[in-house]
């Protein structure tokens, strides 16, 4: 006998997808009836929770992988950024901190989730670049309805936003406004750079596998990399 549980036990015999929002799930689900492989609804899925779960995951966050190919042994991609080279004991010591900062660019790391993610794509999955990042894409602009932690998390920093943080404020308190829970809530910016990223590695090759290789050396190298340059500039 099973004992009952507020959740139903998930059994299927095509396939099973779980994460921590339905929505993501759904795209997982969705690739996989498009014929994907689950590395590929993986990818998907990830993507999508940067989107409906901003104040969990992001293209400037980590992932660590942990994989289990057929006949294979487990494998781990480490999506975890590094430190940038000048954030060191003495760096912070000769600024007189005696602890690593909790927010802003002082203690932020090289961002290592959308390579962490281009990478499983690159070496197990079987979709373009193009079709693992569309859903995600798509929710991002036509909008998603807002959990209470969203909520909770954006009053948590609405100060910082508002006073610092400007170009957050833009995105997360639009017109100024705390958003509330159930609000349909877009992220254009995102969308658009997600776009981008999909253009200019489909502008450089029609290949699948080098399109993959593209968008990392765009993430890292291109248009995404001088904006971060930029902005830790400013």
């Amino acid at each position: 006998m099973h004992k009952f549980t507020t959740r139903p036990e998930i059994v299927g015999n095509f396939a099973v997808v779980t994460s921590t929002h339905w929505i993501a799930s759904a795209v997982g689900m969705s690739i996989l009836e498009k014929g994907g492989n689950a590395f590929d609804a993986a990818v998907a899925t990830g993507f999508t929770l940067q989107v409906v779960e901003p104040h969990l995951n992001g293209p400037g966050g980590e992932v660590p992988l942990i994989l289990a190919p057929v006949n294979q042994e487990p494998i781990v991609i480490c999506g975890q950024g590094v430190a940038p080279q000048l954030a060191s004991l003495q760096t912070f010591n000769n600024m007189n901190l005696n602890i690593v900062p909790g927010s802003g660019l002082l203690p932020a790391v090289v961002p290592g989730a959308f390579d962490a993610w281009m990478l499983l794509l690159l070496n197990y999955g079987t979709m373009s670049l193009r079709e693992v990042l569309e859903p995600a894409i798509s929710i991002a602009k036509k909008g998603y309805p807002l959990v209470p932690n969203i909520v909770n998390t954006i009053k948590s920093v609405e100060e910082l936003f508002s006073e610092e943080w400007k170009s957050s404020a833009e995105i997360y308190l639009p017109k100024g406004n705390l958003p509330q829970a159930g609000d349909f809530f877009t992220n254009n910016k995102m969308a658009e750079t997600y776009i981008r990223i999909i253009s200019e590695a489909e502008a450089k090759s029609n290949d699948k596998k080098e399109q993959i290789q593209s968008a990392r050396e765009i993430w890292s190298k291109g248009f995404i990399a001088d904006a971060i340059d930029d902005y830790c500039k400013c």
